[in-house]
């Protein structure tokens, strides 16, 4: 039986485990789901994740969810190409990358990401502009370990591209939105305020399958600045 994967169009978490997939060049079925429709909480969902929540991966009669625990069941089940290196040093730094994103970087991303589109900026301003100092120093961070090398982590690409990448995606694209407002010039044009990730995101994009990755109701919305 073939790898299946629940997502939804958007989810930066699932985003994550599709690119893992078409970076190991697995075949899998693709099971969107529509959250306007609640199909990530319908009862076939529930009993596979009682959080109601993607990504869902099923292999078999295996379920695993969570995003990080998704990609490292991909990586200890279909070794080829390693998505957390190749040493116990490298998985030791790939890991402390992840880890160091998600306990000070996506927190405060998402309050920016979640103030924008649900259209109340002006109430959370305190909330916001403390998250987007966070942020900005994070980002420089990140631009800095860019500057020295072509992947967070070494020579290849790895579990620390695709759990960072989606994330900065989602903020880019919040950041086209009108509600952003001044917000915009702390990240756009990225090609000057941030030009090692700018290139960074370039060499995402060209991985093989990415187009397939890519969120469908995206596609419509405005270009990147």
């Amino acid at each position: 039986m073939a790898l299946e994967l629940y997502w939804g169009s958007g989810s930066p978490y699932a985003w994550r485990v599709q690119l893992a997939l078409e970076y190991k060049r697995l075949a899998y079925e693709s099971r969107l789901l529509q959250f306007s429709m609640q199909e990530h909480k319908s009862p076939q969902m529930l009993r596979m994740n009682p959080r109601g929540r993607v990504p869902v991966l099923r292999d078999g009669d295996f379920v695993v969810f969570e995003s990080l625990a998704c990609l490292l069941y991909l990586d200890r089940k279909y070794p080829e190409p390693p998505l957390f290196g190749r040493t116990p040093e490298e998985a030791g730094t790939i890991m402390r990358v992840i880890c160091e994103y998600q306990a000070y970087a996506e927190h405060h991303l998402m309050e920016i990401v979640h103030a924008v589109f649900f259209e109340n900026m002006d109430e959370r301003a305190e909330e916001v502009t403390r998250a987007m100092h966070v942020v900005a120093g994070e980002a420089r961070t990140i631009e800095g370990r860019l500057s020295a090398s072509e992947w967070l982590v070494g020579e290849h690409v790895s579990a620390a591209d695709m759990v960072v990448f989606p994330g900065i995606m989602l903020l880019l694209r919040a950041m086209e939105k009108r509600e952003a407002g001044d917000l915009r010039s702390r990240f756009l044009p990225m090609d000057t305020t941030y030009p090692a990730i700018a290139r960074w995101i370039k060499r995402m994009e060209s991985l093989p399958g990415y187009d397939r990755t890519f969120p469908p109701h995206w596609r419509e919305g405005a270009p990147r600045g």
